[in-house]
């Protein structure tokens, strides 16, 4: 029973923690961010399994913690106030070529990220060649071109 405790725990204070690092700090991730996952990765395999490193251990703790998943995936499909809890919603971050920096600063985004991503989606080189520039759900940013 505490293996599933400390799973459902662990799995939780994950999701909180990433929830509030932001949606773009999990699309680009950096040579430190790979390694501090993988750091954060190692402290939780020992946080869940404890000093128990049976196949058995391991087996049951995958099994709840994908249970837990699923359930968090029927709810969120059942309650959408939950599931803009958990995802967020899009963001939008600049509205007929002017950065709207509250939010900006809010989504942990600057200039450059906006700039590189209407640079590699339709080469746009300049803040006033965006209509809209969108923080989407996954952490993606796009880029809905003016029309002059």
């Amino acid at each position: 029973m505490e293996l599933i405790l400390r799973g459902a725990a662990i799995y939780l204070f994950l999701l909180l923690l990433f929830r509030i690092l932001g949606k773009h700090s999990l699309s680009e991730t950096t040579t430190f961010d790979f390694v501090l996952l993988l750091i954060i990765g190692e402290a939780t395999q020992q946080a869940l399994l404890g000093s128990d490193f049976s196949m058995t251990n391991a087996l049951v703790l995958i099994t709840v913690l994908m249970g837990i998943d699923m359930v968090f995936v029927k709810l969120k499909g059942k309650y959408k106030k939950l599931d803009r809890l958990l995802e967020g919603t899009p963001l939008i971050l600049v509205d007929h070529g002017k950065p709207l920096r509250g939010r900006m600063k809010e989504a942990k985004v600057d200039t450059e990220d906006i700039l590189e991503a209407a640079r590699l989606s339709h080469g746009l080189e300049q803040m006033h060649q965006i209509k809209y520039a969108v923080l989407e759900r996954d952490g993606q940013i796009s880029i809905i071109p003016s029309s002059s």
